[in-house]
C-alpha cells in the first residue's frame, strides 16, 4: 500500500475515529498535526477548496476529507476491509 499522510488536529473527533479505523486494521499512516504545522494547514485549506477539514488523507497525491468520518468511504478510499 502507498504511504498514507493522515492531517489532523488535537481537537477533532473523527481524527480520532479515523485513526482508531486504519490502526484496527494495520494500516500504517503518518500523522501531521496542521495545528503544529502551518504548512500542512495550508495544505488542507488548499485541499479541500477553502475548508480546514479534518482528517484530510493524501495518498500518492490524491487528497480526500473523512469529515465527518464515515467507515465505509475510509474502507472504500482505502480498499480496506470494512470490518476488522
Amino acid at each position: 500500500m502507498d504511504l498514507i499522510t493522515m492531517y489532523t488536529s488535537n481537537w477533532c473527533p473523527d481524527c480520532r475515529r479515523a485513526k482508531s479505523f486504519m490502526k484496527e486494521r494495520g494500516v500504517v499512516f503518518r500523522e501531521v498535526n496542521i495545528e503544529e504545522d502551518p504548512a500542512a494547514a495550508a495544505l488542507v485549506i488548499k485541499a479541500n477548496n477553502g475548508k480546514r477539514k479534518v482528517p484530510t488523507l493524501e495518498i500518492s497525491g490524491r487528497y480526500f476529507a473523512c469529515s465527518p468520518f464515515s467507515a465505509q468511504q475510509l474502507a472504500t478510499e482505502l480498499n480496506i476491509p470494512l470490518h476488522p
